[in-house]
């Protein structure tokens, strides 16, 4: 059959052809980009038994007073941070929520036999700004029996829990025999161990959180 002499095959020059694979290796890797500019979420952790059974009426952002006494061992310390989803953004509405043993290794809590230093907070809740931070005022984290020292931290989200984990100090000793930081991937302990340094006010600690919000 002879071909139609109306029928046009359009072409493509050299120059064409590029962009136009070019084209479609942008489109094609534009997704796998995006993904791969996805933050890691931050490592949960087991609760543990001493979430407070009942909360302090004092459950501000500084631990270290509680009500009008105030606390006045171990180290005073800064701890902030920022709370954002995968892709990057501030969490509105986001809720973070401390909580961690004295300086003589109690919480306050019935399973501890009530031998928390009443003038220790002990717990703290904070919402976050629109920027998504976050700060307490606490204390570096003290060691217990068969525990390296560590902060239990929550984000809560409205009704939802969006994350439970435990914050480790950065160079302590007790680490390399804690037996949930020895669980830990080397990501995960990268994430979830900072360093407690030193500055004007006593030391100062940043976590920076990432939920799947």
């Amino acid at each position: 059959m002879p071909p139609d002499k109306h029928l046009v095959i359009p072409t493509l020059n050299r120059r064409g052809a590029l962009a136009a694979s070019a084209g479609f290796l942008a489109a094609a890797a534009g997704p796998l980009q995006a993904q791969a500019r996805l933050l890691q979420p931050t490592p949960s952790q087991t609760e543990g038994p001493f979430y407070p059974a009942n909360l302090p009426e004092d459950s501000d952002f500084d631990l270290l007073s509680n009500g009008r006494a105030r606390y006045r061992h171990g180290q005073p310390a800064w701890l902030e941070g920022t709370v954002l989803d995968t892709a990057g953004k501030p969490v509105p509405g986001a809720v973070v929520e401390i909580w961690q043993c004295d300086q003589a290794g109690h919480y306050h809590h019935p399973g501890d036999g009530g031998r928390a230093d009443p003038a220790f907070q002990g717990f703290g809740r904070v919402s976050v700004d629109k920027q998504g931070q976050y700060r307490f005022r606490t204390l570096r984290p003290a060691p217990y029996s068969g525990r390296t020292p560590h902060i239990h931290v929550k984000v809560r989200l409205g009704s939802r829990e969006l994350l439970t984990t435990q914050l480790y100090v950065a160079g302590d000793a007790g680490n390399e025999r804690d037996f949930l930081w020895q669980r830990l991937t080397a990501q995960g302990r990268a994430a979830l161990t900072v360093p407690f340094a030193p500055d004007a006010q006593g030391l100062r600690a940043s976590f920076p959180i990432v939920v799947q919000a």
